[in-house]
């Protein structure tokens, strides 16, 4: 068996190609959707924001065909902020809970519709709870673009220029992350040099307002490179030194204790229920073994550095003739070694 060598040995993530995320609001006007995919945040105090989908006229995405003719609009659903509680510290955020993002391009359109105290629009981004975030936001009354982070709900540096942003009409905000660097856009220009924070490498991403503030948004494309987690980075790795072989899950109990596979060679399963013989893999160190038409599967524990089973795996292979339940154990332990000799702890696999 051949010596399982990481490039990147204990590489928390994996950067994979480029992949796009569209969020047309049309596909959530019934608002049900919304609480599909996103979830409401407040940080500060006051009411939680009121977020709907409503109409509105935005212009279309193709110009005019001469500069004499009007603007076409286009009356679409949009994201709507409306609850219109006038605290002062108050910042109601809807986050998008699909996925976590490292580096990402994003372009959102917003359009301030009222505020008696604040007139202002935002995308928090980095989101790592109501406590922990960056955020860019402009203000119609204040005049002005700013950037800060937020740890442990302790409001940072506020950093932007200042700029005629109106109400009533529809602007555009576009914001690029690699690594520690942020750069931003209003109106498809260049509106500050770029910034460098180290405090958040990734996180979720989200709108924002503040205090009373009535906010329109619209269609959201983010570009990103997604990211692999060190356990699926782990089984890709096998697979690669092991390309036979036919399946390789490993599974994890969830907080109900029922097992789920985490890691797969065919990512779709990820997420999908266990059986009971990931169960006693994982409660008792037990090893189950099954035979199908030509393979065999086993299900072993994969353990901590202490012994103790902090995951199963399950690994599937051809089966050759005159096999025996003793020596499939053997393979498969051979493969489950390889990985263990990565893992130290049940952290480890919630990289």
């Amino acid at each position: 068996m051949r010596t399982l060598v990481f490039c990147l040995l204990l590489a928390l993530v994996f950067p994979v190609t480029a992949a796009q995320i569209n969020l047309d609001f049309g596909n959530y006007s019934d608002d049900r959707g919304l609480t599909n995919d996103f979830s409401s945040a407040l940080a500060g105090g006051g009411r939680p924001g009121d977020w709907q989908t409503v109409m509105d006229e935005v212009p279309s995405a193709f110009a005019p065909i001469s500069s004499n003719s009007p603007p076409t609009l286009n009356h679409i659903p949009v994201l709507a902020q409306l609850d219109t509680d006038p605290t002062d510290e108050r910042f109601p955020m809807l986050i998008y809970n699909k996925e976590t993002f490292k580096d990402f391009q994003l372009k959102t359109h917003f359009k301030i519709v009222d505020g008696a105290l604040e007139q202002m629009a935002g995308i928090v981004f980095r989101y790592q709870n109501e406590s922990n975030f960056y955020v860019l936001r402009a203000s119609a009354l204040g005049h002005n673009l700013r950037f800060y982070k937020v740890v442990n709900g302790v409001r940072g540096n506020i950093i932007g220029p200042s700029l005629n942003i109106s109400s009533g009409a529809w602007h555009s905000l576009a914001i690029q992350c690699e690594g520690n660097r942020v750069t931003v856009w209003l109106d498809d220009n260049l509106v500050m040099p770029p910034l460098q924070d180290d405090t958040f490498d990734s996180g979720k991403i989200g709108f924002w307002t503040k205090s009373d503030s009535v906010t329109h948004f619209g269609d959201t494309q983010i570009s990103y490179t997604p990211v692999i987690p060190m356990v699926q980075l782990l089984v890709q790795n096998v697979l690669q030194q092991e390309p036979r072989l036919l399946g390789l899950r490993i599974y994890t109990l969830d907080k109900n204790g029922i097992p789920h596979i985490i890691a797969s060679k065919d990512s779709k399963e990820v997420g999908r229920a266990g059986t009971e013989s990931e169960q006693g893999a994982i409660d008792k160190g037990a090893i189950y073994f099954g035979r199908g038409k030509g393979t065999i599967a086993v299900t072993m524990p994969l353990d901590d550095r202490n012994g103790n089973p902090i995951a199963a795996v399950r690994v599937q292979m051809d089966s050759f003739f005159g096999e025996t339940q003793d020596t499939a154990i053997l393979r498969a332990r051979m493969i489950v070694q390889m990985m263990q000799a990565q893992i130290m702890s049940s952290q480890d696999l919630a990289q």
